[in-house]
């Protein structure tokens, strides 16, 4: 798309992960391999560059001491941070580009003397979500060619040229981590800290094998059969006690999932500051639809009241505001309370 407007390209394969511990899954080389024949269709030269102890101290690490904590971070926002649109896009500006261009289905506009990021024309794949770290300087110096079109038109474009990429598997799991078993990936590098699974009574259930290895509104892997409830209906994670050790489970769409309330920490906003306080919208997730809030500003920390309670709010997950289709910026989710 951009050689067709005219632009002179040359394409960068970043490596982020050493992959001693990970056969079986779509490797670095066989990604490279692919890239280097986009490339040679396309005619365009092709640089590589190994960032994989830049992402294990600027992200890996972070995650791993999140986790320890007991809370759920989101590695994809610190890796567009600290990597692709940090040591990447400095790498790329040290080979002479101006600008890098990455695939990600978002858009950036300007106005009013500033840059915006925008959320992509296809919901269903807009990343605006994970970008809200950006700022000024590096959407100056980025290109979002894909943000106006849709995955599908994306996909016939690649095989008009004949691109061996047309047909190949979206990319899901940890940030340049891949598809695995993430119980079983994260106990590699965390010691099982076994502890109590309880209920809103303080009944014991079961054991658990470590905190760091659920996440609230988790359904799936609890395992807990029945007798332990009159009640047919599923069992969810509703809290995880780090002084005690204990996981929280209730059942159906218990009250325990719900707050209508959080408060944050490492705000961050895309352009200037906002006036508070602030109309809006915010996602506490990935994929969420947009849901009205005001944000009130203290001090150093802003609390967000939602118009609606949310079900599922994860300490460690970020939050992402925005005005329509303009992401304003975001903030870590501290914590979650009930007005």
């Amino acid at each position: 798309m951009l050689l067709e407007q005219g632009y002179n390209v040359e394409a960068l394969f970043m490596k982020n992960w050493d992959e001693d511990d990970s056969e079986g899954y779509c490797t670095a080389e066989q990604d490279l391999a692919d890239a280097q024949k986009v490339a040679d269709k396309l005619g365009v030269k092709l640089h590589t560059k190994n960032f994989s102890s830049d992402y294990w101290e600027d992200v890996f690490e972070d995650f791993l001491q999140e986790h320890k904590k007991g809370r759920t971070p989101n590695p994809d926002v610190l890796c567009n941070q600290k990597i692709k649109f940090k040591v990447f896009l400095e790498y790329a500006l040290s080979l002479g580009a101006d600008k890098i261009a990455t695939g990600h289905y978002a858009r950036i506009s300007h106005s009013d003397h500033q840059y915006q990021l925008k959320t992509g024309l296809d919901n269903n794949k807009d990343q605006s979500y994970f970008l809200y770290l950006l700022g000024q300087y590096q959407l100056s110096k980025s290109l979002f060619p894909l943000g106006d079109i849709s995955k599908t038109k994306v996909r016939e474009i690649a095989t008009q040229h004949d691109l061996i990429t047309a047909d190949k598997k979206d990319s899901t799991g940890i940030c340049f981590i891949g598809e695995r078993n993430f119980s079983e990936f994260l106990q590699t590098y965390l010691p099982k800290q076994s502890g109590d699974i309880v209920d809103e009574n303080g009944q014991f259930i079961k054991h658990h094998q470590g905190l760091a290895f659920y996440t609230i509104g988790q359904r799936k892997g609890l395992e807990i059969g029945g007798g332990f409830s009159d009640s047919p209906e599923p069992w969810f994670v509703a809290d995880k006690r780090i002084d005690s050790n204990e996981l929280l489970v209730v059942q159906g769409d218990h009250p325990l999932l719900y707050h209508n309330s959080l408060s944050t920490s490492k705000n961050h906003w895309v352009g200037n500051d906002p006036d508070f306080p602030l109309d809006c919208q915010a996602k506490i997730r990935y994929r969420q639809a947009s849901q009205d809030c005001t944000i009130i500003k203290n001090g150093d920390t802003i609390k967000v009241i939602f118009n609606d309670p949310q079900r599922a709010v994860t300490p460690g997950q970020s939050i992402v505001f925005y005005q329509d289709d303009v992401c304003l910026g975001g903030a870590i989710i501290e914590q979650r309370s009930n007005e």
